[in-house]
This record gives C-alpha cells, structure tokens and sequence, in this order.
C-alpha cells in the first residue's frame, strides 16, 4: 500500500538533494584592482572560509598558496617565464587585499591564481562523471 509513496518520497530527496548542490552559493571570486590600481582585490569570498583566514596565525602562509599574483612576460621577454610578485596580504570583512612590495607597473599583465572557494567538483560534473583528481584554481589576467 505505501510502496508508490516510497519511491516517489525517494526520488523527492534525490532530486532536493540534486537542486540544493547544484544551486548552493557556488559564485567565482571576483579578482581586479583597486580603484587606484595598486593592489589586487579578490572579493566573493564565501563567508565561513574568510572567517577561517582570520583565525589563522600571522605568521601562517596559508594566503601565499592559495592566492598567487605573477607577472607575465612581455612579448619583447617571451621567453621569459611568469615572475611571482612578492608582497603581503590584508584580510578585509569581505575580500583579501594583495599589496605588493613594489608597484605595478602601467602596460604589464599580471596573472592572478586562486584556490579561494574553488570546490572539488559539482553535481552536475558528477553525474556526468567528469571529476577531476584535484581542484581547480580560478585564473583572472588583469592589465595595469
């Protein structure tokens, strides 16, 4: 007597279950400049990993690995590799500010690497099967 409604509650919580993972707050991280072109702002960070940031020591070097910024070459240096720009982090309410130790310079491209709210992998791609062995970093190349 209760079997259809068995199967039909089943498919109800898969198919909750499918929505709330595919629809979660799964928004990239903005990367730009600032307004006076002298830092980068990586903002859109979820709310509990900034929250985990804040707690970690001063001295911990976490932030280095999960937010590269590298020069690229110009093209009269294109056999020259991408060159990290050394310089330090400031954690804000919502966003981590890169300020480097030495100012951008006006017509170079920079690249920005971020492991900030990158995740596994999503429903979607799961069901499909198209998982991959690690996570993905977002990229933005931004131009002084």
């Amino acid at each position: 007597m209760f079997y259809p409604y068995k199967k039909l509650s089943g498919a109800f919580c898969f198919l909750c279950l499918f929505i709330a993972c595919t629809t979660a707050n799964n928004k990239p991280v903005l990367i730009r400049f600032s307004p006076d072109s002298g830092s980068v702002v990586v903002s859109g960070i979820h709310p509990a990993g900034l929250q985990r940031l804040k707690s970690l020591p001063e001295t911990d070097s976490t932030l280095n690995e999960l937010v590269s910024v590298l020069q690229t070459p110009s093209e009269q240096d294109s056999l020259i590799r991408e060159k990290l720009v050394k310089g330090h982090f400031e954690l804000g309410d919502s966003s981590v500010v890169f300020h480097p130790e030495q100012p951008f310079v006006k017509g170079r491209t920079y690249l920005v690497v971020t492991y900030l709210n990158a995740q596994f992998g999503a429903a979607g791609q799961m069901m499909k099967g198209q998982l991959h062995a690690g996570v993905k970093p977002m990229q933005k190349i931004l131009k002084k």
